[in-house]
């Protein structure tokens, strides 16, 4: 008789325990102090797996106005709005809000990047998985902090994963595949300090606007002690592309990098034009020493010379107040191989569309090169092969070419899908702590 209590006291137990399994099976977002735009983007599309029920915390300022404003914006547009149901806690006790309400199982994080990486091991030891905008870390002590939070979310079984949307930029997916086929790229060249075998370059716009609305920038977001110096935060993206093209699915471990050389400089911004992006606001005081004859100098602008696995490596991240007329966020990057080059430029010339260029070095049977564009078209279709005077150009269908905007979706697909299996691959963990090590040095050596 004990023993039949004893079986169904079990399986009460475990009849018990059955509907935590199914609500823990659904993602639950929190959203912590968000400051940043990239926050909302994340949500401008629903997902099955992700619960509508979203609770937001953060002190009582314009930032999370923003924020709460453009989820409303999503869910009141004509077309495919969004069913987000915000909960808020706004005020100065918002940390202590969150954990002790506990509520949800993820923590999304995207702004003040001077706080942010604490918050990351906050939410680590809370017992939360964290899906953070980049940069987790913008200065050594911050790359020493996420460090810990890298080995405390593997001892607890966490996910900690950054947000890396240029990897679904479909020219640069197709750069990486022609990479991968040795009769047309060859190998990746080892290269040179004056000729890398891979160099990346972005070019970015304080003004500029989001889902059709001029983006209002924090005053903070001018402050790189908040922000962070462009070659710790952009730069974050390039080193990403970097390891993610030249080494697929593969470990990159901080033994195999080696920083070359690290280099920043200003971008000049007048009071007018800061105004214009704040929404009105005044210079804080905190910038006040960054600011002479009515003009800010911000260092948003970088370059770091690195190799990985005997590589050479160049990235390089630059800031404008306003693209010119037409234009828009820029990216320019060159695969050097032993076959060929795989170039991408965004210009005045391009119309400001990425697009992919392949440029031989020795004579290529156009065959092989027309049957590898056969086979990428069951995964791309509509891609094909021109012929230019350097070579071939890919040209892509505007179907495949999504935007910016539209990549937060598809990186999220890919945090769900982690979420589900509850385990990130080892050389995305292995990656994300290296890149950051290489930008947070290189920040070090270029203010040496």
């Amino acid at each position: 008789m004990h023993k039949v209590f004893f079986f169904i006291g079990i399986l009460l137990l475990k009849l018990g325990c059955t509907p935590d399994v199914e609500l823990d099976s659904k993602i639950k977002l929190i959203t912590l102090d968000p400051g940043h735009f990239h926050a909302a983007l994340i949500q401008k599309s629903m997902y099955p797996e992700i619960d509508a029920n979203v609770s937001v915390y953060g002190p009582d300022t314009s930032d999370i106005e923003f924020h709460l404003n453009r989820i409303e914006q999503y869910n009141y547009r004509d077309i495919n709005p969004t069913r987000w149901n915000t909960n808020v806690f706004k005020g100065d006790d918002y940390l202590n809000q969150w954990k002790k309400e506990g509520k949800g199982n993820v923590v999304i994080l995207s702004g003040n990047n001077q706080k942010k990486t604490d918050y990351i091991l906050s939410a680590i030891e809370e017992g939360y998985h964290v899906y953070a905008d980049k940069p987790m870390a913008i200065n050594a002590d911050n790359f020493a902090t996420l460090e810990k939070a890298f080995k405390l979310a593997e001892e607890k079984q966490l996910l900690l994963y950054d947000i890396m949307t240029e990897r679904f930029e479909i020219t640069t997916v197709l750069q990486k595949e022609l990479s991968q086929i040795p009769n047309v790229f060859g190998e990746l060249i080892v290269g040179s300090l004056d000729q890398p075998a891979i160099t990346k370059e972005s070019v970015h716009h304080f003004y500029k606007k989001v889902s059709g609305a001029p983006l209002i920038r924090p005053t903070w977001f001018f402050d790189t002690k908040q922000q962070g110096e462009g070659i710790a935060d952009v730069s974050v993206h390039l080193v990403d592309l970097t390891f993610w093209e030249c080494f697929p699915n593969t470990s990159i471990y901080k033994s195999d990098v080696e920083l070359l050389k690290a280099e920043r400089w200003p971008t000049l911004l007048s009071s007018s034009k800061f105004k214009t992006v704040t929404g009105g606001a005044e210079i804080p005081e905190y910038l006040k020493s960054s600011l002479a004859n009515d003009t800010l100098s911000i260092f948003a602008n970088g370059a770091i010379n690195f190799t990985v696995k005997g590589h050479h490596a160049k990235v390089s991240v630059l800031w404008n107040y306003e693209a010119p007329n037409g234009g828009s966020d820029t990216h320019y990057s060159i695969m050097r191989g032993t076959n060929s080059n795989l170039v991408i430029v965004q210009d005045e010339e391009h119309n400001y569309n990425p697009t992919l260029y392949i440029h031989p070095l020795k004579d290529v049977d156009e065959s092989i090169l027309y049957q590898a564009i056969k086979n990428l078209k069951i995964s791309y279709p509509g891609i094909e092969l021109k012929t230019t005077p350097k070579g071939w150009r890919v040209d892509i269908p505007d179907a495949l070419r999504e935007g910016h905007e539209a990549h937060f979706a598809a990186v999220t697909k890919n945090f769900i899908s982690y979420y589900q299996n509850q385990s990130i691959p080892q050389w995305e963990r292995d990656n994300m702590i290296t890149k950051y090590y290489l930008t947070t040095r290189a920040l070090t050596m270029a203010n040496n």
